[in-house]
């Protein structure tokens, strides 16, 4: 064994620092589970089964009260925290060496707590997830020494599956989830075995305190021939053109909440969801507008319905998760997928006119699927929540032919298409990150002569920026001293064979629109203006930057 490289390598050499990680990954999990069902006994057990048994009157007023106390909390406990959830998570997790700020924690909980328990149509899993990934980013840093660079979301990953594993008492979900979604046509890498771990963990500890009590009851074995495979392809179509509904609608709401004055934003979407409480209760005797979902998905699974009931029920959904997201309420966007897929199938099954289950759960994981480009995580969750494996194929291939209706749209903003390497991140930099400030300059007034003593002989340099005072006036070519005699250098000056033309880029400019521009124009060099001022240049080789690259991979190399 080698020990020459100290007690680091002996560690490493002995799979030590792995078995650590995986210990974290354990404790991460634990602490999550504990965590979330509090946040789960508290919102649900003592608030929102309370306010179910209110009178009609307190149920449809209540949702404003809890979209007000989330602003102020977000407010004041947030130090002005957004409502996001999952989003800050998935966020974070492609801020590379940037910590989950912890910060607005509090702020996010009280708010979830506030918006969930009075009713709010949004899921208990956004803030779940969100309490894992912050205990996981807060034991991170609390011991940074354990875990190299490359491992700096690892627990992130962890906590986030811990939280989804505990909320759903799905621990595969909760995994393959926290893996899938930071990107539409990709996964984390490096993480599976402690997402695996905290969810598990995460999983064990929420049911040892509340209860293994199953999110669906479903009785007996599903149909399995071709006409549900091909019903399933149908679905899947057809719930990947309604997630595309429910990612347009929900991204309005999202930018509406952000531009509107918080008073008439909670004004507005407390009134709407008392009006859509009020219409659903005429409808469905119950207010099914309102509260996560659960009720919704009780009533699509037992029993059939009109579809015409069944088309409002969408319908009230999505207006009450958009007005709950417009309102700036906080909660996760997964369950309102889940009751809208459920919802779409009972639509199918009314149509051709089949009792069992099959089509609302195979709709759960199709628009799961495609709401947030988890095709895994869309069949595990309808495997593991119904106890049946024999949804895993129907359910398979519903949420296939809803990725492809679904096309680049996600419910997330910060989800990517993959992953990339390091010279894609790098063209994604500004302009800062490749400028040379330092670069030499003449004057317009220099002649030929010196420029070819000074720039070209000494310094080198084959091109160089024309700049009087801070003005930037073109760039300069040795290939430009060719016009003019040599004997005849000294009568000539710069603004003469300077290339006014050139194409320049702001700072604010991307790398990859340097390069870009750089092709085009055949140059190797742009002068970096703001407004006329004169700031730097920025090369073709600078861009690159071979040398940070292989720092890189040898940072992040397995």
């Amino acid at each position: 064994m080698d020990v020459t490289g100290g007690l680091p390598a002996v560690a490493r050499s002995l799979g030590l620092d792995r078995h650590r990680t995986l210990a974290f990954a354990g404790l991460t999990g634990v602490l999550t589970g504990v965590a979330v069902a509090g946040f789960d006994g508290v919102t649900n057990g003592l608030i929102y089964d309370r306010v179910r048994e209110a009178p009609l009157a307190a149920q449809v007023l209540l949702p404003t009260l809890g979209l007000a106390v989330a602003a102020l909390a977000l407010s004041w406990l947030g130090h002005g925290a957004t409502p996001a959830t999952s989003d800050a998570y998935i966020k974070n997790f492609h801020e590379r060496g940037r910590r989950l700020d912890l910060r607005p924690f509090w702020g996010r909980l009280v708010a979830g707590v506030a918006t969930l328990g009075t009713g709010g149509a949004m899921g208990f899993e956004g803030p779940s997830m969100y309490i894992g990934a912050s205990v996981g980013a807060a034991l991170q840093r609390r011991w940074p020494r354990y875990f190299s660079r490359a491992d700096s979301k690892v627990l992130l990953v962890a906590g986030a599956a811990a939280g989804v594993a505990a909320i759903f008492k799905a621990p595969a979900t909760g995994a393959i989830f926290a893996l899938e979604v930071p990107y539409r046509d990709d996964t984390a890498r490096r993480m599976l075995l402690p997402a695996l771990i905290a969810a598990a963990t995460g999983y064990l500890t929420f049911v040892a305190l509340l209860g293994t009590e199953p999110l669906f009851a479903v009785a007996g074995s599903p149909p399995f021939d071709f006409k549900e495979l091909g019903g399933a392809v149908l679905l899947g179509l057809v719930c990947g053109a309604g997630a595309r509904l429910y990612a347009a609608v929900l991204t309005r709401a999202k930018q509406w909440a952000t531009r509107t004055n918080p008073v008439v934003r909670v004004s507005v979407a407390g009134a709407s969801l008392a009006v859509l409480a009020f219409g659903s209760n005429r409808l469905f005797d119950q207010p099914l507008a309102l509260g996560s979902g659960y009720a919704s998905l009780a009533w699509v699974t037992q029993g059939s319905h009109a579809l015409t009931l069944i088309v409002a029920l969408f319908g009230f959904r999505l207006a009450a998760t958009a007005c709950t997201v417009g309102g700036g309420g906080v909660g996760g966007l997964f369950v309102p997928l889940v009751v809208a897929g459920a919802i779409v199938g009972n639509a199918t099954a009314s149509i051709v006119h089949d009792t069992s289950t099959l089509f609302p759960l195979i709709g759960v994981a199709a628009f799961l699927a495609a709401g947030y480009r988890t095709p895994l995580a869309g069949v595990m969750f309808v495997a593991e929540t119904t106890g049946r494996p024999g949804f895993i194929v129907p359910g398979l291939i519903a949420a296939v032919a809803s990725q492809l209706v679904m096309g680049d749209v996600s419910l997330s903003p910060y989800q990517v298409a993959g992953r990339v390497g390091h010279l894609e991140r790098r063209f994604q930099l500004t302009i800062g990150a490749a400028l040379d400030a330092d670069v030499a300059t003449v004057p317009s007034d220099t002649t030929l002569a010196e420029f070819y003593d000074h720039q070209l002989l000494v310094n080198r340099r084959i091109e160089v920026p024309v700049v009087d005072g801070a003005t930037y006036r073109g760039m300069v070519s040795v290939y430009g001293l060719q016009s003019i005699p040599m004997a005849d250098w000294g009568a000539h000056v710069m603004s003469e064979i300077l290339d006014a033309e050139r194409p320049t880029v702001g700072p604010l400019a991307l790398l990859e629109d340097a390069i870009r521009i750089m092709e085009r124009a055949d140059v190797d060099q742009l002068a970096v203006l703001d407004g006329p001022t004169f700031i730097g240049v920025v090369t073709t080789a600078g861009i690159i930057g071979l040398g940070h690259i292989l720092d890189e991979t040898v940072d992040d190399a397995p």
